[in-house]
């Protein structure tokens, strides 16, 4: 009886540089499908910026005149900055399930998911797509606060450092929702438990105010609430507050990963 060969170790070696390369090309497509929606209608960029927005300009110029918030030698205004394009992000991608669910519901869902690309390729090429929509809300922000008086770095690789920052929150935030989405299978409760979380997460994080000030419950969800991190690494690279860079990066890597991986393994779930 003949046995087949075994492929060489150098082989096994070979294939999976290949492998890697070929996974996240399929990624990158998955992403640009994604991001190709955006030229039908262009006026979500534009509608999307009004409420942060608003948040810049009448809820942080008010209380930096009232000085309710202890922020040290920092202008509130400075302070909320960061928090605000953390919350843009936050905003756009927690609704992203609903879009899957739609995709479903047209049939589109089920083509993408016999195709040879992974569950987790086609997840995370609509986490990034999301992350990369948000970097347009994150560039709005910046300008209205600098035309606000703001004091940013202009620094191009801290810029492009906060740009990889607001992606990796987002990417979070929109597994999150279609991980929601992959339990509750319909766009209503999706909006409802959406609705229902976007403002926990938010006010459970440093965007607004400092950790220090917090109760102490309210401080321990603020330390497991990834948006807090982004937050933090956010304000560390605009206007150089003192942070743990390591930490911050690392809080977002594992999550958008975790993120992934829960919404993978949810996924067929919504095609049947």
């Amino acid at each position: 009886m003949s046995v087949a060969p075994v492929a060489p170790p150098s082989a096994w070696v070979e294939s999976r540089p290949r492998a890697a390369l070929r996974y996240f090309s399929r990624i990158g497509t998955f992403c640009l499908v994604e991001l190709q929606k955006l030229r039908h209608d262009r006026t979500e960029l534009v509608t999307r910026a009004i409420q942060p927005i608003l948040w810049l300009v009448i809820f942080g110029q008010t209380f930096s005149r009232i000085r309710a918030i202890p922020t040290g030698n920092v202008p509130y205004l400075d302070y909320l900055a960061p928090g605000i394009i953390a919350q843009s992000a936050l905003f756009v991608a927690i609704f992203y399930g609903i879009q899957i669910i739609w995709e479903r519901d047209a049939g589109i869902l089920t083509k993408l998911l016999v195709t040879p690309s992974p569950r987790s390729a086609l997840v995370a090429g609509k986490a990034f797509a999301a992350g990369v929509r948000t970097i347009s809300q994150a560039i709005v922000v910046i300008i209205v606060a600098a035309l606000l008086g703001v004091n940013l770095t202009w620094n191009p690789l801290k810029i492009l450092a906060v740009l990889v920052v607001v992606v990796l929150g987002a990417a979070f935030f929109s597994c999150l929702s279609m991980t929601i989405a992959g339990l509750v299978l319909r766009r209503d409760r999706l909006m409802g438990i959406g609705q229902a979380i976007t403002m926990p997460l938010f006010f459970a994080s440093s965007a607004l105010y400092p950790i220090a000030i917090m109760p102490g419950w309210l401080k321990v969800l603020s330390h497991a609430n990834p948006l807090t991190y982004e937050v933090s690494a956010l304000r560390g690279l605009l206007i150089g507050q003192p942070t743990n860079y390591l930490l911050d990066f690392s809080v977002l890597i594992v999550a958008a990963i975790a993120g992934i991986c829960a919404a993978s393994a949810l996924l067929s779930r919504l095609a049947r």
